[in-house]
């Protein structure tokens, strides 16, 4: 039997199959069904910036509206309940998954600035978080915001949360960055111990009737893994990080391509939620079929062998492909 274990972030994975944040790790009972199936280790829901600034805002405006309220008038102060806010209730499911799971569960944070991110990555920490993910995304729409200044931002976040928990850090970051390779190896040496590539943006689109821009979200197909499929590829060997590969994985092949590439763990979203936690056996199945049939044993045999830095042709991977790709193109009959 082929043996598909891997580390991610330090951690030991009985498989490189990671649900990565969405709906179905948002509940007890949906991670609970995934770890039966197979999962090796789940990412939680993020959390996000604009929920810890509320939280802050509500609290200052409660503050405010308190001040010219009587000590003597404790009918005026709400009860403590009702100013649970989503932070600490996400703080709370934390602790019960860990509590109920034995695979590792991964805290996630979604934003751009340092602002309350130190305190909820400590927070994650206590509660027992096995890792946390920082999952950057900040949508630059100023032309006065330049890219230097953006980069900057994102690397004083990593290295920030870094210093301030004892955890292992990965960081989910997008495609669009001039300089990939230099972004991913300033992000590593600000304490970055993986990287998730790529972080998949969702793009509103325009309802025609309603004259209304909508929120349209459309899960992924396998046609999608090829962009993270080369980036991890020239990456791995060049950054001292653990890859993980996210965005188009749907079957056991998709799995195994992510692995020739150097992908340590391999991210699903779309699949499971399209088809449920069923899917999992299957596309271990084909997994452990492929390794049979091409002679791997191991998971960490396959790591990598078909990288940039592994192949006679590493110009595959670069844009002297770029021709290749287009003289292959066969005009359908």
């Amino acid at each position: 039997m082929s043996n598909l274990a891997t580390t991610y972030l330090g951690l030991k994975l009985k498989n490189p199959l990671v649900a990565s944040s969405s709906p179905m790790t948002g509940s007890l009972e949906s991670i609970q069904e995934l770890e039966k199936a197979g999962i090796a280790a789940v990412v939680l829901p993020s959390l996000f910036e604009e929920e810890i600034i509320h939280e802050s805002l509500e609290l200052d405006h409660y503050l405010s509206d308190s001040e010219n309220i009587s000590a003597e008038s404790p009918a005026h102060w709400p009860v403590i309940e009702s100013f649970l806010l989503k932070p600490e209730v996400y703080i709370e499911k934390l602790t019960r998954v860990k509590q109920a799971v034995s695979i590792p569960v991964i805290g996630s944070m979604n934003g751009v600035s340092t602002g309350g991110w130190i305190k909820y990555a400590q927070k994650m920490e206590a509660a027992g978080a096995d890792a946390v993910e920082l999952n950057l995304y900040y949508l630059p729409v100023s032309p006065g915001l330049s890219a230097t200044e953006l980069e900057e931002n994102y690397v004083r976040l990593v290295q920030d949360v870094c210093k301030s928990i004892n955890i292992p850090v990965a960081v989910k970051l997008g495609p669009f960055f001039s300089a990939i390779p230099n972004m991913a190896k300033r992000l590593v040496e600000a304490g970055a111990r993986g990287l998730v590539l790529f972080n998949r943006f969702y793009q509103p689109d325009i309802d025609i009737k309603s004259l209304e821009v909508v929120p349209n979200l459309v899960l992924s197909t396998s046609n999608e893994l090829r962009l993270p499929l080369r980036w991890i590829a020239i990456l791995f060997g060049k950054v001292n990080a653990d890859l993980a590969l996210t965005s188009g994985v749907h079957t056991g092949a998709d799995v195994v391509k992510s692995a020739l590439a150097g992908a340590r763990a391999v991210m699903m979203a779309s699949e499971l939620l399209h088809n449920g936690a069923d899917r999992i056996p299957a596309i271990l199945g084909e997994v452990e079929a492929w390794m049979v049939e091409h002679e791997y044993e191991t998971y960490q045999q396959m790591l990598g062998s078909l990288s940039q830095k592994s192949i006679p042709d590493p110009a595959a991977y670069e844009r002297a492909n770029y021709i290749k790709a287009l003289k292959s193109f066969k005009k359908l009959p």
